[in-house]
């Protein structure tokens, strides 16, 4: 029997706005706060202590993907490129593990869903509560909850058989609470909050699939082709389409720190458990204040202020009274309505080789600092309405021009005129970096005609 670990990574999290952007979600941004690596990194090591290497699967989207690679090639961990399952659309969560499923070959391999945006705390703890659960998940659908430590309102709670031993079977499955009050009477019953996280083998899933949905179990089990699969199927998750609906669901409770940060202030519930302070920070007669800063230098100084989370960006700043920061999906929603670009992107924009950052714009140029990737290149392209100059400072870019390759040492420089067909590479073993000139009348990232792309890019 083997034990399979797949980290779901394909949310789009833009709960920690401005820190998370639609393209850079909250499980790949990195903090003081998480050890300066990413919920991902950090679900990856975690699923090390429960699977062999090569017996993890990450389920993501193809904007996701390179940001998966990226990390993990960062923990200086080797996986094979099958280990990373693109889903073709976002169809929710029960499609994307009965995807997984089918990659596993074993009928009585365990499966163990462990989400890439969560934080556990005591891990070694955790692990062997789930080892201790892999003969029970061959039979029974083990589900994993966290005992309450607020009458929360964003968690589904449970109520189980109390047990000196688990799992245990669960009672029922109760909805989110309407209000804190509300809550609290949960908490009294010993309710759980759910964590999102399975244990059951692979024939039991299908068996519980068949038993409950039998037509998508058709769809699942008769379609070879991923695409062709999700597009018959309906959006639908795990827990109301199958958890919910069997009975052979069993559940242990985690007494683990657990969040997933849904907020900034589940991150500054965090904060203060690990007894995090943020050195950049003065205070003048004010209290109970929390901030965040993508800029490591910044100072950030407050007079006469209490109870604010400020979250301090290059390019956007979030000031929130303490308990309101839910509300960041209402700021989320206007700048959706004003087109801007701020709840995709921040300055630094990531890509399969690497990244950008903007430094300075203004009517007719644009500064970017590029970062390319050991063995790393962009795509062969041209632009219609902008040249580029790019200088060189540090290691050495091999540059195509037309159908011929320059060597560009550092503190060199090239010239790109409009029209021209162009490429950069980075042959060496450490980053390239550079800065790029554009200058011109428009100078959209959407002027681009891509000849030649290693990345499946249009």
């Amino acid at each position: 029997m083997k034990t399979y670990t797949i980290i779901p990574a394909w949310w789009s999290g833009t709960r920690l706005w401005p820190l998370s952007r639609k393209f850079y979600p909250k499980q790949f941004i990195k903090l003081e706060e998480l050890g300066w690596i990413s919920l991902f990194q950090r679900a990856f090591k975690r699923a090390m202590k429960i699977s062999s290497t090569e017996n993890i699967l990450v389920v993501t989207n193809s904007e996701y993907k390179f940001h998966c690679v990226a990390q993990i090639k960062e923990l200086e961990i080797s996986i094979n490129d099958d280990q990373i399952i693109i889903e073709p659309q976002a169809k929710s969560t029960l499609w994307a593990i009965a995807l997984w499923m089918k990659h596993i070959k074993e009928d009585d391999s365990v499966g163990l869903v462990l989400w890439s945006d969560q934080v556990i705390e005591e891990e070694d703890r955790f692990a062997e509560i789930i080892m201790s659960n892999l003969e029970m998940a061959q039979k029974h659908m083990v589900i994993y909850w966290i005992k309450p430590n607020c009458p929360h309102t964003w968690y589904e709670y449970i109520s189980y058989n109390e047990t000196s031993s688990y799992p245990t079977k669960i009672d029922k499955f109760v909805t989110r609470p309407a209000t804190a009050e509300l809550g609290n009477e949960y908490i009294k019953k010993w309710y759980l909050w759910n964590a999102w996280i399975f244990l059951f083998s692979k024939k039991l899933f299908f068996d519980e699939l068949k038993k409950w949905n039998k037509s998508y179990f058709d769809i699942v089990s008769s379609s070879d082709e991923t695409k062709v699969m999700f597009e018959k199927l309906p959006e639908q998750t795990i827990d109301f389409w199958l958890i919910q609906l069997s009975d052979n669901v069993y559940v242990t409770p985690i007494y683990n720190y657990w969040t997933d940060l849904w907020s900034f202030d589940a991150l500054d519930d965090y904060s203060k458990y690990i007894g995090f302070k943020n050195s950049n920070i003065i205070e003048i007669d004010s209290r109970n204040n929390t901030t965040f800063s993508e800029v490591k230098w910044k100072k950030i100084s407050l007079i006469w202020v209490d109870d604010f989370i400020i979250v301090d960006t290059k390019d956007a700043l979030l000031i929130s009274k303490k308990g309101e920061s839910q509300k960041i999906k209402e700021v989320i929603n206007i700048l959706k309505e004003e087109r801007s670009e701020l709840a995709d992107y921040g300055l630094t924009v990531y890509r399969p080789w690497w990244s950008y950052t903007i430094i300075d714009e203004g009517e007719g140029f644009k500064s970017k600092r590029i970062t390319v990737s050991s063995n790393k290149k962009l795509s062969l392209q041209m632009h219609y309405h902008r040249s580029e100059h790019w200088v060189v400072v540090s290691w050495t870019a091999i540059v195509t021009i037309w159908e011929e390759e320059i060597v560009v040492r550092k503190w060199e420089s090239v010239f790109i005129p409009a029209w021209v067909k162009h490429r950069l590479e980075n042959k060496g073993k450490l980053p390239l970096y550079l800065i790029e000139s554009q200058i011109w009348d428009y100078l959209e990232e959407d002027d681009i005609v891509r000849f030649d792309d290693e990345y499946w890019r249009k």
